[in-house]
């Protein structure tokens, strides 16, 4: 039969100027694609001890189920994260991801006539989000690779409807503390302004250790404009699932619901991130080899004479001038270890490396060492 020929209906003018989210390369990508036998991915800031052991019992009464749908609203999950948090159950909403739920927040409040305020170098789905409902993205620069607060209240504007923070953001490893953010909302408040605030803590479980970092529940107590999210990725080990969460005034998340895509969460999803939730031990442990890790990275990242960011999550931007982190990174996958190069945040000479088991870390050092001074020759 003769295929017809005929004029497509045009996407919008946002997607075809759109540039989609580029994810870090998969392990067996890398083996097929170099002849490789093993290859340790440092890329994507999973969790290298995994998910908690305890999270497969009773499963098989999930897998028998799998023909129906899933409860749309993720209940029981989200029960088990309002008595966590002490917050209403009406407070929270869970998403495929906290990828989904940055879109969700982005199509329920943005218009092309709004901007959203961003940081440079912050997590890139922010500006994406903007990008892709047509408005105005302004981003501001950082100070010290970190959130410049108060350079940001002073770009907020009567169009401004959203203003994201990544606290600690990624790919810098940077956090605001307590104070940072209060005072930002404050200046907000005091100049009459009032868009919706997102803090994003995918990392908070890291970064909760470290000195005077913010307790966004608390501030949620008296700015109502606060949409808090956090995600089952990292150091719950259940990237593969896409599970993430966000909690708010009600009200907001009731909006968000009305956009929220039914089922959006698979009832493994929901079922093993209500599981995950209470193992703390292995959070605990998780953390710990993080703490204790970064510390030996750093140490042996100064012997090598390279320049890092201090971190507050389980990642770490390192600094490789005068040679480009495209070139470390791409010279590393033919050694079997995935990094992630920075160019698609503006930082062309850096790379990020997910901190992993002293083994991993050990691997990687080396190669590292081997990759220098072959570039150094």
């Amino acid at each position: 039969m003769k295929q017809n020929s005929f004029p497509l209906p045009k996407s919008r003018q946002e997607i075809r100027s759109f540039e989609p989210y580029i994810p870090g390369k998969s392990i067996d990508e890398i083996k097929k694609k170099y002849n490789l036998k093993s290859v340790i991915k440092l890329a994507s800031n999973e969790n290298p001890l995994g998910s908690s052991k305890k999270i497969v019992k009773n499963i098989n009464s999930i897998a028998k189920n799998i023909y129906r749908y899933p409860e749309s609203s993720s209940l029981i999950l989200r029960k088990k994260i309002a008595q966590r948090y002490n917050v209403k159950i009406e407070q929270v909403i869970i998403g495929c991801g906290t990828d989904e739920l940055i879109e969700i927040i982005a199509k329920t409040y943005l218009s092309k006539e709004d901007n959203i305020v961003v940081s440079k170098h912050a997590f890139i789905r922010y500006k994406m989000s903007g990008e892709l409902m047509g408005c105005s993205v302004i981003e501001v620069p950082m100070k010290n690779f970190t959130h410049d607060l108060y350079s940001m209240s002073g770009y907020v504007n009567n169009r401004t409807k959203i203003i994201f923070i990544a606290n600690p953001n990624n790919p810098t490893g940077t956090y605001n503390t307590h104070k940072d953010i209060l005072q930002f909302l404050s200046i907000l408040f005091k100049k009459n302004f009032y868009p919706i605030v997102v803090i994003d803590e995918a990392y908070y479980e890291y970064a909760i250790r470290e000195k005077n970092y913010a307790d966004s529940l608390k501030l949620l107590k008296y700015y109502p404009n606060i949409i808090i999210l956090r995600t089952f990725s990292k150091v719950y080990g259940l990237a593969g699932l896409r599970v993430g969460y966000g909690i708010s005034r009600k009200e907001i998340i009731s909006e968000l619901d009305r956009v929220r895509p039914p089922f959006n969460v698979t009832s493994f999803g929901q079922y093993l991130a209500s599981n995950a939730f209470e193992d703390t031990a292995h959070i605990k442990k998780s953390v710990n080899l993080v703490i204790r890790e970064k510390e030996f990275l750093y140490q042996q990242l100064e012997i090598m004479g390279l320049n890092y960011v201090k971190t507050a999550g389980n990642f770490i931007l390192v600094n490789v001038t005068p040679y480009r982190g495209k070139q470390i990174f791409l010279e590393l996958l033919k050694l079997g270890i995935i990094v992630r190069a920075m160019d698609e945040y503006e930082l062309p000479y850096h790379f990020r490396v997910t901190i992993s088991t002293h083994k991993e870390n050990i691997a990687f050092l080396n190669s590292l060492e081997k990759v220098l001074k072959k570039i150094q020759i």
